[in-house]
């Protein structure tokens, strides 16, 4: 089985801007990109990008989910990074038209087709280390993905760093692809010294998100997460989480959490932790690592809340629930 994200379409919808205007979009061959070395993007970091999901429902049709928050996302990151605007509207047709030329590849449940809009600045202009770039490019990559859990639902052991950040505090909500490059070493390290799946950075004491994940507490019936600034990447599935549990009677707290509140609640008996990700919509957290010494999280297995929570989103995007908020595109 290949890793996941590892296949792809071999046609995508690309569009260039020349400083003026954007191109119309064309479909190419996947490999196809050419790019002179002096590009802005390989030596300044001017790219953003977007995850987003296709599902095929039980009648044939394929259904994009909550595509309207992805590109507006994608715009902000682009105007964020200084990169040339992005027109919406084309951005949403080269999704719609790329995903409706493969629609018959997109897997059955409990796959997906994973939408990777990115955008990056590419004026050949080695001089530019303070300035943006004036000339861009946005393309939409396809890639057919499998079960993120196919090898189990396995509970993850996360490193408490409280001293480290992800990325610079005024680009966390820039889906950039500098802020995964920069969480990487911590990460790494992580791995080798804890054998932990990720790092769970907490600048200051207080919890903010992992290298490529929001955080979620879930202590009862209460969801305690970081309020949104501009510290961290808004996560859309973060939001739809939430949305579900507050429709479930859940307590939903948008607030600071510390450290030390965290170690003490994630003891409690029958307390679960949780990150949120287009991937893998919500992976448990069992055990939480600091200052040398693993923290249970409630039993140290995947929780209740965590797999009711996952499942409702699931059957959301699937069609086997209703779509009483119109998270769903048709293609």
């Amino acid at each position: 089985m290949a890793a996941f994200g590892s296949l792809f379409m071999p046609e995508m919808a690309i569009s260039w801007f020349d400083g003026d205007s954007w191109s119309e979009t064309e479909i190419v061959a996947s490999d196809s990109i050419q790019l002179h070395p002096g590009a802005h993007v390989l030596h300044y970091a001017s790219t953003c990008f977007e995850g987003l999901k296709a599902f095929r429902h039980q009648d044939g049709s394929v259904k994009l989910f909550r595509m309207d928050r992805n590109l507006a996302r994608f715009a902000q990151s682009s105007a964020l990074l200084a990169l040339p605007e992005v027109n919406v509207a084309a951005t949403e047709k080269m999704i719609l038209d790329i995903v409706g030329r493969f629609a018959s590849e997109v897997p059955e449940p409990p796959g997906s087709m994973y939408v990777r809009p990115t955008h990056f600045g590419t004026e050949a202009a080695i001089g530019k280390a303070a300035a943006p770039s004036t000339t861009s490019c946005q393309y939409v990559l396809l890639s057919p993905v499998g079960d993120y859990f196919a090898g189990g639902d396995k509970a993850l052991r996360l490193l408490v760093d409280d001293n480290g950040m992800r990325c610079a505090p005024h680009n966390g909500m820039i889906k950039s692809g500098g802020n995964y490059a920069s969480a990487l070493q911590p990460i790494m390290k992580a791995r080798t010294e804890f054998n932990a799946d990720q790092v769970l950075f907490a600048p200051d004491g207080f919890v903010q998100e992992t290298g490529a994940a929001n955080f979620l507490l879930i202590d009862g019936d209460e969801i305690i997460t970081k309020a949104l600034d501009e510290s961290f990447l808004h996560g859309v599935t973060r939001d739809s989480i939430l949305t579900i549990a507050r429709d479930l009677g859940m307590t939903v707290s948008e607030r600071e959490l510390s450290v030390d509140e965290l170690l003490e609640r994630a003891a409690k008996p029958g307390c679960e932790a949780a990150l949120s990700g287009t991937a893998a919509v919500l992976a448990p957290v069992g055990t939480l690592i600091y200052q040398g010494k693993d923290v249970k999280v409630g039993n140290g297995g995947v929780g209740e809340t965590t797999v009711k929570l996952r499942s409702t989103l699931n059957d959301i995007q699937w069609g086997k629930a209703e779509d009483t908020r119109g998270w769903l595109t048709s293609i």
